[in-house]
């Protein structure tokens, strides 16, 4: 892969894909900077090599021009956080954007509208491709928390300009590679939060790991799947193949040995339980006491952990024990090789200040797990490997 550094980029457009998809609020205040300080070290690099940095990205899932996910605000939050002005234009393509970027001087930064408000983005359209790529001289990829996808301006513009890794991209790559390649055992591997599309990567995760643990929300749907707990709504066909496709009785996959249950409208009830002992009017809200202990001696034994994804509602009070409780075991674990990933999980890190205590923490949560699983590059390295190889 094309690295960069060494490269003549003074004066020179670079066009960097970043990825800026941050919660943000009504006001349009960034809740969380995570993403955004990511990206720093490529772009005072570009700075002080005194390129013309053009950063693109996208934010959410909009449809058409959405004012509510406009770039915009980002721009103050990078601007503040340089201590260098970072210009904001209202498009991502055109003429007079071109103009705009043709005029900028060495070591100046802009920051485009949102990639999404054109369709062309996610459909990979070529000629939207194309419309991005006149603006630069030059592409960086710095959004490993997108490379899983093949949109415009991931794969498409690696096939019209010189392209190279950014700094973040291949951090990424080398941290995840320790856990994908050659591990320390045991390798530990926690997945939780609410996003089903996990659940797909569990028979490659149980191939690779020691011992993969799940969460009670995960835990129930596969159950409902596999006609333990009756009386649910199936998951969708996709998944159901998924689930078929690995054993219940394999000793590495832990599902919870109990739960915390209550009421969607009534929070004051609560009860722990055995997983297959729900009631149908009962959700989900945390692992149980005997399952926090469970976990927290697998996880104590561990030389490599990856964590993707919270153990329960830790955003209250009453929720947050089992998140709480197995990251406190995660971070005392010195000799581990500890990695975690995913806005939640990010989220959980911070909110119980272990932003420290991690060897390395991804942008990517998907990406992530996508990346570890692949048994080839992901989308975006794969067209930055052709690129090479092309100019």
């Amino acid at each position: 892969m094309n690295n960069i550094e060494g490269i003549k980029i003074k004066d020179k457009k670079l066009l960097v894909r970043v990825d800026l998809n941050v919660p943000l609020d009504k006001e349009g205040k960034v809740l969380d900077d995570f993403r955004i300080k990511s990206i720093l070290p490529s772009i005072r690099y570009f700075k002080r090599k005194q390129a013309k940095v053009i950063l693109i990205s996208h934010l959410g899932r909009p449809s058409g021009k959405d004012k509510k996910y406009s770039l915009r605000p980002i721009a103050a939050v990078l601007s503040r956080i340089l201590k260098k002005k970072v210009r904001f234009l209202p498009d991502c393509i055109g003429r007079r954007i071109e103009r705009k970027v043709n005029s900028l001087l060495g070591g100046e930064i802009v920051l485009l509208e949102n990639l999404r408000f054109y369709k062309g983005e996610t459909k990979n359209d070529f000629e939207f491709a194309k419309a991005l790529s006149r603006l630069g001289e030059i592409y960086v990829n710095d959004a490993f928390s997108v490379s899983h996808r093949e949109h415009a301006s991931i794969v498409g513009i690696p096939r019209i300009l010189p392209s190279f890794a950014g700094f973040l991209l291949r951090k990424e790559i080398e941290n995840l590679s320790k856990i994908k390649n050659k591990p320390r055992r045991p390798l530990v591997i926690i997945i939780g939060g609410k996003k089903l599309s996990k659940i797909k990567f569990l028979p490659r995760l149980l191939e690779m790991s020691d011992s993969v643990l799940l969460n009670g929300f995960l835990s129930e749907i596969i159950l409902i799947a596999k006609d333990i707990l009756i009386g649910r709504p199936y998951p969708d066909s996709k998944l159901l193949d998924s689930i078929k496709k690995f054993d219940l009785t394999d000793t590495s996959l832990h599902l919870p040995k109990d739960v915390l249950l209550s009421l969607e409208d009534d929070w004051l009830y609560q009860r722990a339980a055995a997983l297959g002992t729900i009631r149908k009017e009962e959700k989900v809200y945390d692992i149980g006491p005997d399952t926090i202990e469970l976990y927290s001696e697998i996880v104590r034994k561990a030389k490599t952990i990856l964590w993707a994804g919270p153990l329960g509602a830790f955003e209250e009070k009453r929720f947050q024990k089992g998140t709480k409780e197995i990251g406190e075991r995660i971070v005392r674990n010195y000799k581990a090789f500890k990695v975690a990933g995913g806005g939640d999980t990010i989220s959980a890190i911070r909110k119980f200040k272990w932003l420290d205590k991690f060897d390395y923490i991804s942008t990517g949560g998907s990406a992530m797990l996508e990346f570890l699983c692949a048994r080839e590059d992901l989308p975006g390295i794969k067209a930055l490997r052709e690129s090479r190889i092309a100019f």
